[in-house]
């Protein structure tokens, strides 16, 4: 199902690393993560693995999206935002959607930075 999607999990332009949104399901069943906090971190551990398959990491993100589909999530998501990102933080945007992939509750995304090499 997730395999047969017509585009980039990562794609990368001149240094700049897109990443595409990661829903809130486990990636092995492909069923919903129960729990608001687990689900998020379901999310942001994708966005990882898949920042991971081109050398980088959350430290290297610039932008981060989350598009809730429940609002309130967005409590949680700033828990995991201060929990996980380093403490030069990323720009963030909260967004509300009315669905998401799978039957999700969230969709993360990232934009991230490959440092030049002489740096």
């Amino acid at each position: 199902m997730i395999s047969e999607h017509p585009y980039s999990f990562v794609h990368e332009r001149e240094g700049i690393v897109y990443v595409s949104g990661a829903t809130t399901i486990d990636y092995d069943t492909h069923q919903p993560v129960p729990g608001r906090r687990p689900a998020l971190d379901a999310a942001l551990n994708e966005v990882e693995r898949r920042l991971g398959t081109v050398g980088l990491g959350l430290a290297d993100v610039a932008k981060v999206t989350y598009y809730l589909v429940d609002i309130s999530l967005r409590s949680e998501a700033n828990e995991q935002f201060q929990d996980r990102f380093p403490p030069t933080k990323p720009a963030r945007s909260v967004v509300g959607v009315s669905a998401a992939p799978y039957g999700g509750c969230a969709v993360i995304d990232v934009i991230a930075h490959r440092k030049p090499a002489n740096q």
